[in-house]
């Protein structure tokens, strides 16, 4: 059972009033008997609910019911309801429980603000069980300023214009449209579209944003899970990306970690070896040439040739010192 599920169903409630059964079940795609256990389940939660026999019969909520939650400002709110969205309450044993607070949760919010925070709480995933990045754990510092502007763009459907610091790369300005904004090992993405491709953004990495008033080109609603997932498996398929495997000093890992967009798998030792993952063939290039005889490209063979080439050259230009 879903405690976000409960909470749509009081918000159904709330909205048309005496709602059967079977409609509550087309409104949420569920089958009419699991509505009939969410309405028990919302019985022993505290929510009063109850059931009209007859013809013109259905679910309803006693009149003026109202939750008392005093305090809680629209970010509090939201923070509780993302972390109510996720399956662990379930496992602790707090189902029934984390579904009452959440309808209070939602209930206590002003009238045009509860479907904004039920919405809201779909654009978000934390900790997906799928890991996109194969990073190491720790957070990273992100602009208070401009995660305001990144959130509010997510939540309120709006392009976003951003500007961003790729790896080896000069920040530049992008206008993008926001899907959703995922947390997972203390790092922080926004998933987003640009000119209809797929893109993922650190946002560590984001040095500016500005929400824009026009609207973003998106489907109303996203499985963010989903989307991190097929993301996920393109990543470690390659994809656009170039994947290096090479050997690299145990004291430079940390380094070339920070440096690529992945780290797809590594075997340790005094030389660590690691296949990595880098947005294109410029950036892997740039990211091993730094750890200069630190490290050594097992393949591609091309980047090999470009590595040696590259340092026959300078040796070529400084031969005569």
């Amino acid at each position: 059972m879903r405690a976000d599920r409960l909470v749509s169903l009081v918000l159904l409630l709330r909205r048309h009033g005496r709602m059967p059964a079977a409609r509550l079940a087309r409104e949420l795609e569920v089958s009419t008997r699991t509505v009939l256990r969410d309405m028990e389940a919302l019985s022993a939660a505290g929510v009063p609910v109850y059931a009209e026999r007859g013809r013109s019969g259905g679910f309803a909520l006693l009149p003026g019911f109202q939750t008392e939650l005093t305090g809680l400002n629209h970010d509090e709110a939201l923070a509780l309801l993302v972390a109510g969205a996720r399956k662990g309450g379930q496992g602790l044993g707090l189902g029934a429980a984390l579904a009452s607070a959440m309808v209070k949760v939602v209930d206590a919010l002003p009238e045009g603000h509860r479907e904004v925070a039920v919405g809201a709480v779909g654009r978000l995933l934390v900790e997906p069980e799928v890991d996109l990045l194969a990073r190491r754990q720790g957070g990273e510092e992100v602009s208070d300023a401009v995660v305001a502007q990144v959130r509010r763009a997510v939540f309120g459907g709006r392009k976003l214009r951003i500007r961003y610091a790729a790896s080896g790369q000069g920040a530049r300005w992008r206008t993008v449209d926001p899907i959703g904004l995922v947390t997972v090992r203390g790092l922080a993405y926004l998933l987003a579209t640009r000119e209809g491709e797929d893109r993922t953004y650190r946002l560590s990495r984001v040095l500016a944003a500005e929400e824009l008033a026009e609207p973003a080109e998106r489907a109303d609603e996203v499985d963010l899970e989903r989307v991190w997932r097929e993301r996920g498996e393109r990543f470690r398929g390659g994809g656009e990306l170039v994947v290096v495997v090479a050997r690299v000093r145990a004291e430079r890992r940390a380094e070339v970690v920070g440096t690529a967009v992945a780290v797809l798998g590594e075997e340790g030792g005094e030389w660590v070896r690691m296949e990595l993952a880098f947005q294109d063939a410029r950036h892997a290039e740039w990211a091993l040439w730094q750890l200069d005889r630190d490290a050594e490209v097992v393949e591609p063979r091309w980047l090999r040739t470009s590595l040696r080439d590259k340092a026959v050259e300078i040796v070529e230009r400084y031969g005569d010192s």
